[in-house]
């Protein structure tokens, strides 16, 4: 049996904060996905949310709560949370119902309505919760975080906040021609530089916003979609969800301290690489096969972790692939065509998917201004909170 699943429809609600429910703009990109792949809701025979812990219990019910919205009638209905990585474990739900036979056509939905300022952990008293205790000891928000990656690259690889501020430059460029993006305004390296600092070196255009949006895809069986006549429709090819290998020696959200390695050395490779490496063997394609990646640039410093985390070059040169322009459009391998988070902010159980999304808009060549010429294959890649991560590939 063939692994791949086709893409038939896209939809999604624009980013931005628009004062509504996570409800309505799920709705919203649900019935434009529906729309894209000229289905009838009636058709769609399985629902698979992805949860915001935002909005009370529909948000923890998420893909009961899209399927009531869009009206009930008959489908069945999973909910997945996965911090960062939801909606890309919802689409691997979704594939995996669909190459198991139980059902032909999915809907898969994201959407967030996020506070305004920094992600805060829920509230309570809960000491064995790791995102709770860095946040009532330390203080430490996740742009800290950020900050201690873009620290460590300055410090192991001689990358500047020059370099930083660069990938903003790119990312906002991109957005400015995304209809679906929160900010669509270009930026100069000097403004970049002269904006607040938030969490040293990283200055506050350095880091993603959150937001308000959503994403919805439409994934069908391909005999399904030979029989509505789409012959050669953007296939899921992979989804890579694997877990980190012990020892972790290198500090990441939300923990506040690394495994020992006394008794066992750590793995060669990183938690992201492993994300990446899973999908292209899954896949039987490499990164030298690539059209385009997007990639969950939370900030600046972090995108350029992921060029080397996804075999785009090796350790410690994403400054210098960046500089090269290969990253940027037209160049030989464009990241976040779409403008990435930089441009959208986060709007956590949809982004994932957005990023699905972009890649099938990229690859049926209906990208407008932003389309990558010939794009063939792409991959997406994020992390998320207690060892959720996540790596899509889509192939034309």
């Amino acid at each position: 049996m063939s692994g791949d699943v086709a893409v038939l429809g896209a939809g999604m609600h624009p980013w931005g904060k628009w004062g509504r429910g996570f409800v309505t703009y799920g709705r919203i990109a649900a019935r434009a996905a529906l729309a894209d792949a000229g289905i009838d809701w009636p058709e769609v025979r399985s629902v698979v949310g992805a949860q915001t812990v935002r909005g009370g219990y529909p948000g923890y019910v998420a893909g009961a709560t899209f399927a009531r919205a869009l009206g009930w009638q008959g489908a069945r209905v999973a909910s997945v949370y996965a911090a960062c990585a939801s909606g890309a474990q919802a689409v691997d739900t979704a594939r995996a119902q669909i190459l198991a036979g139980l059902a032909d056509v999915v809907l898969v939905v994201g959407a967030d309505a996020a506070p305004k300022g920094f992600f805060a952990p829920a509230g309570g008293e809960r000491p064995d919760d790791p995102d709770w205790l860095r946040f009532r000891v330390l203080g430490a928000t996740n742009p800290a975080y950020f900050g201690l990656y873009a620290r460590r690259r300055m410090a192991l690889y001689g990358d500047t906040p020059d370099d930083f501020a660069l990938v903003k430059v790119k990312n906002a460029a991109a957005g400015a021609l995304n209809e679906y993006a929160r900010y669509r305004t270009p930026v100069t390296a000097e403004e970049v530089a002269a904006s607040a600092m938030v969490a040293d070196p990283l200055r506050l255009l350095d880091i993603c916003a959150t937001s308000d949006g959503a994403a919805a895809l439409v994934l069908c069986s391909m005999e399904f979609a030979r029989r509505r006549g789409v012959r050669d429709p953007v296939r899921i090819r992979a989804v890579s969800t694997v877990t980190p290998t012990f020892p972790r020696t290198v500090l990441d959200l939300p923990d506040i301290g690394t495994d020992s390695a006394v008794a066992v050395d750590p793995s060669p490779e990183s938690f992201r690489a492993s994300i990446a490496r899973t999908a292209y063997e899954e896949a039987g394609i490499g990164p030298e096969d690539l059209s385009l990646a997007e990639v969950y640039d939370l900030s600046t410093a972090l995108e350029l972790e992921w060029y080397e985390d996804i075999g785009l070059c090796g350790p410690g040169e994403g400054a210098k692939l960046l500089r090269s322009g290969a990253t940027a459009p037209g160049g030989r391998i464009p990241v976040n065509a779409s403008g990435g988070l930089a441009s959208f902010g986060e709007a956590v159980p949809a982004q994932a998917i957005a990023q699905v999304c972009e890649l099938a808009r990229q690859l049926r060549g209906r990208a407008g201004q932003r389309q990558v010429p010939g794009a063939r294959a792409g991959i997406t890649a994020n992390q998320g909170l207690f060892g959720h991560g996540s790596a899509v590939v889509a192939v034309r």
